[in-house]
């Protein structure tokens, strides 16, 4: 009792504070990046409704090809945090180099795909034909921040694998902040910015034409850009990297070093796809079982998403913490930090699940006053209540796994999880019940098929973390 008593003290609660002070900024910056679209759909919706369902059947094409460079990008924070703790900073320069090589292709892949792939897209999902032409213009404007974005996304993985995760918040807040301006101005034009501030608009500005969706598009990519180049200039400059000279000469393309980056990092966006997939295929399912039926799925998905960003930055911080220990070359000690990082997000499943249930009401009430909605968007969220525990575990788990370099293992378990339990067990539910106990469940039964993947990946993930913890 003594001896567990002074592991308290001496490893697992300063081992807790560190791991909470690296995941506080994370959560931020997650949380500015998220509010980027939320600006975008509510200036957007006041300004027409095409432009709104522009943006929005837009934004479900963009969103998953940023994830998935984001999650391949990932890969460079274990790899950075492994020689950080090893105090090989030499090693650390040219493997950023890879990565942001890695970025620059994969977003120049993506600015392409966005500009010439949609419109066959569009007609498969018999998107209407404006709708379709505004979206189109407005991923193409998109698409020209694809590479800024990416390159951002390698910079930040770069940063929060030297243990500086606070760059990344305030660099995300100041592209939200130059979000909203650009937005306004752009979809709006110079009528919109008069109409705003009144007639001392200097005469250029009063000149710009009201966009719509192109201009969110433009905005979008400004931010993209100017997030890219803040964090370039802050980690030229910045003293916390100045003993890795990140910028004094550039490495070209190494085949060693790419080739360990997409062993790492291609699994991570692999699986953060098949869970973005997931919920949208859930969705085109939910969409044929009435508005009242969508709208009570949205808004309790919308509301657990926002929760769900606190066990997310956690997850990203334990990889960063696994990783340093593992470079120390500590093996116990990597253990101890895995399994409390572990411990830690129970008790945040538990403050999420509280606060779920106590805020409930008062919530939904925010999104809408239809009863019926509220009435079932309240049973969905009792549901949710319930699937905070695993959801929590299966991401701290994986992210403990990225911190030993296990994505691959990961990514399997992922999509057998999510897709043949979460959605497949959701489909049959939902569609035809309990093997003849229960009539179909609807929209109830996808997500207690969310609570069976989730729980299935949580399980599997601490079967793998248990085995791996224990080799060498």
């Amino acid at each position: 009792m003594a001896r567990f008593a002074d592991d308290i003290k001496t490893t697992y609660w300063p081992e807790t504070r560190a791991l909470i002070l690296l995941a506080l900024p994370i959560c931020g910056a997650q949380l500015a990046q998220a509010g980027m679209g939320v600006v975008d759909v509510m200036m957007t919706g006041r300004f027409n409704a095409t432009s709104l369902a522009a943006v929005s059947v837009g934004t479900s094409l963009w969103a998953p090809l940023m994830l998935f460079m984001t999650g391949t990008l990932m890969g460079l924070t274990p790899i950075v945090a492994y020689h950080l703790g090893g105090q090989r900073s030499d090693a650390i320069r040219p493997a950023v180099h890879q990565g942001l090589w890695v970025a620059l292709v994969l977003g120049i892949i993506a600015a392409i795909l966005l500009r010439t792939s949609v419109m066959p897209i569009f007609e498969l999902m018999d998107v209407p034909a404006q709708v379709a032409q505004e979206s189109a213009a407005y991923l193409s404007a998109v698409a020209f921040g694809m590479p800024g974005i990416a390159l951002f996304q390698a910079l930040r993985a770069f940063s929060d694998g030297m243990n500086h995760t606070r760059p990344s918040l305030w660099i995300s807040v100041i592209g939200l902040l130059v979000n909203i301006p650009a937005n306004y101005l752009l979809i709006y034009g110079g009528d919109g910015l008069v109409s705003l501030l009144g007639s001392g608009v200097p005469n250029i500005l009063q000149q710009i034409p009201a966009m719509g969706a192109f201009g969110c598009g433009i905005a979008t990519a400004i931010s993209m850009w100017t997030m890219m180049l803040i964090m370039l200039l802050y980690t030229r400059r910045g003293r916390a990297y100045q003993n890795v000279s990140l910028w004094h000469r550039f490495t070209p393309p190494q085949l060693a070093g790419i080739k360990e980056l997409i062993f790492v990092g291609m699994p991570i966006g692999v699986a953060i796809f098949v869970e973005v997939t997931l919920f949208t295929l859930i969705a085109l399912f939910v969409a044929s079982l009435g508005e009242i039926t969508v709208g009570a799925h949205q808004i309790a998905l919308s509301f657990t998403s926002i929760l769900f960003m606190l066990p997310l930055s956690l997850s990203m911080a334990l990889t960063v913490r696994v990783g340093n220990t593992l470079g120390q070359h500590r093996l116990t000690l990597a253990r101890q930090v895995a399994w409390n990082g572990v411990v830690v997000s129970i008790l945040i499943a538990a403050f999420n699940s509280l606060f779920l249930w106590l805020t409930a009401k008062p919530v939904i009430a925010l999104y809408t006053s239809n009863p019926e909605i509220q009435a079932l968007t309240l049973t969905l969220i009792a549901l949710a209540v319930i699937f905070q525990l695993s959801d929590s575990l299966q991401v701290n788990l994986a992210g403990a796994l990225r911190g030993y370099k296990d994505t691959r293992i990961v990514m399997v378990i992922t999509v057998l999880s999510y897709w043949l339990v979460g959605l497949g067990g959701g489909y049959w539910l939902g569609v035809h019940g309990a093997s003849g106990l229960t009539e179909p469940l609807g929209v109830h039964g996808y997500w207690i098929g969310l609570i069976a993947g989730l729980s299935t990946a949580a399980l599997l993930l601490a079967w793998r973390l248990k085995w791996i913890s224990r080799q060498g």
